[in-house]
């Protein structure tokens, strides 16, 4: 039944996804019952006082009035008020597990989105998830470093218009996130994001240039990325509190640009022993590929459920997807 009810949306892959699936769900059905009741005195309505039949039983042409029953004009004003309230209860109530940020996450990945692609890195990984049994700290503090000698653009005539914005430069890169193991997509290569089931996770996004969208479908939930997230009064993190094993896919759902289709990501949500390994793999082996990681503990080395679309940039002849059918 829910699958007839759920209009569209995909099975959700969070307890936070379930929740809004089990209100969109009691949504529909608060409105179609609503509605079949509309319908039903519409049309006894439209049956019962049409001018004919009130001739043929010998009434006037007009059914009894009943504007002034105050009654009844009060049961049709309670009612509409009531259904509103109780709506928007069950809707503030989602909302707010959605949102809420007491999680306790046990990893907290940087999400930055870009034209037009995606970086992620590991920010920081609870002791029972990391290989070395201690808190792991992914923070890259050099090109931490380096990011902080952007905030001001220098003073000695080699900048037009230096620090034009509230006395920072145009180039300040101080809010972005840089990570000692990190993903970055390419045109080639469409990123695969690895987390571990079982697990609350947070989100850190923003964007290195103009508004992007972190969107994987069976999370039912999307979250902007902005440059300068806290200056634009934008909440950059979300969290989640476990995420189903498999594989998902993940889009950018704000129109950034030319190949804004194109910028397709993989969420692979592995066992947590699975990403023990791998993150093992990814320190032990800084130089080597994602995909060699992701070989590593047994998956696919690249992503796999990002079909029709490809990361190819080179589309200009209209032939930016894949015909899954070709071989049937």
């Amino acid at each position: 039944m829910a699958n007839v009810l759920d209009m569209g949306w995909p099975d959700p892959v969070t307890p936070e996804g379930e929740s809004m699936y089990n209100f969109w769900i009691w949504v529909w059905l608060t409105a179609w019952t609503i509605g079949i009741i509309m319908w039903a005195l519409m049309i006894t309505a439209i049956v019962r006082w049409n001018r004919k039949r009130q001739e043929k039983q010998g009434k006037g042409e007009f059914p009894k009035q009943l504007q002034y029953n105050v009654p009844l004009e009060l049961v049709l004003t309670g009612v509409p008020i009531a259904i509103v309230m109780v709506l928007f209860f069950f809707t503030v109530q989602t909302q707010q597990k959605v949102v809420a940020l007491d999680k306790d996450p046990d990893v907290t990945v940087d999400v930055t989105a870009f034209q037009w692609n995606w970086k992620f890195g590991y920010q920081n990984v609870a002791a029972e998830l990391s290989p070395t049994g201690s808190a792991y700290n992914g923070i890259d503090e050099e090109r931490t470093a380096l990011a902080e000698e952007t905030r001001f653009d220098p003073e000695d005539g080699s900048v037009e218009n230096p620090n034009p914005i509230h006395g920072q430069s145009k180039g300040d890169q101080t809010y972005l996130n840089f990570n000692e193991i990190e993903t970055v997509g390419s045109t080639e290569e469409v990123p695969v994001l690895v987390l571990p089931s079982e697990t609350p996770i947070e989100f850190q996004l923003a964007s290195g240039d103009v508004a992007h969208s972190f969107w994987v479908p069976e999370f039912l939930f999307k979250r902007d990325a902005f440059a300068h997230p806290e200056n634009n009064q934008q909440q950059r993190a979300f969290q989640v509190e476990s995420i189903e094993e498999g594989a998902f896919v993940g889009r950018c759902a704000e129109m950034c640009g030319t190949y804004h289709a194109m910028m397709n990501f993989e969420l692979r949500v592995v066992s947590p022993e699975a990403f023990t390994d791998y993150l093992e793999f990814r320190q032990d082996n800084p130089e080597a590929p994602n995909s060699e990681a992701l070989a590593a503990i047994g998956e696919d080395p690249y992503a796999v459920t990002t079909a029709p679309f490809v990361a190819d940039r080179q589309t200009r002849d209209g032939e930016n997807f894949v015909d899954n059918n070709a071989n049937v």
